[in-house]
């Protein structure tokens, strides 16, 4: 028995079979295709929460805003709607699509019955949660009327007093509040990177 495993081990020992050819044997190394990663730069905002930075990030992915103005209008009035928070019922209530009975509901506190069950209708089609910031985001950049105002927001160059005239037709606020304070705000957080 002894002598079979000191045979066995001068065999492994000895033996040069290997899976990878050594730095001899190479002689015409097969080319190696390295993919190109370009980076884009798009709008980025390091002091935002994570929902702050998925809108940000949905809608320049998802539209062709790429103005710092009109971003930061669109993120001032979300803020205003509803802090990021997408599952809020008018008043503060936290609840889902299905138990918020009156007043706004979600990001931008979809109000009238056409729109809040144009949300439900959306994410029902095409299976996303009425009550997550994801379903409520691919639902507010497709809803008619804000796609009615996307091509003024897509334009380059204005202010952010401009850009609320098409917020304003997207959102038809009763309360104007402190958005365009916090469109400001998001201006001045906003970094092209």
């Amino acid at each position: 028995m002894i002598k079979r495993i000191l045979a066995l081990t001068a065999l492994t020992l000895t033996s040069s079979a290997c899976a990878y050819p050594s730095i001899t044997e190479i002689v015409d190394p097969p080319a190696v295709e390295v993919p190109v990663v370009i980076h884009e730069p798009t709008w980025q905002c390091e002091d935002c929460t994570p929902a702050e930075q998925f809108v940000l990030a949905q809608l320049q992915e998802q539209t062709l805003i790429k103005d710092r103005n009109a971003l930061a209008t669109i993120m001032g009035n979300i803020k205003q709607e509803s802090n990021f928070i997408s599952n809020i019922c008018e008043g503060g209530a936290r609840v889902s699509y299905t138990e918020c009975k009156s007043g706004g509901f979600g990001l931008i506190q979809w109000t009238s019955i056409g729109r809040y069950k144009g949300l439900g209708n959306f994410c029902a089609k095409y299976q996303c949660d009425p009550s997550s910031l994801e379903g409520q985001v691919r639902w507010m950049i497709n809803e008619p009327i804000f796609q009615r105002n996307l091509p003024v927001f897509e334009g380059n160059g204005q202010s952010i007093s401009y850009y609320m005239r098409p917020a304003y037709r997207w959102l038809g606020w009763g309360i104007k509040g402190n958005r365009e304070v916090y469109a400001w705000d998001y201006r001045d957080k906003l970094v092209w990177a």
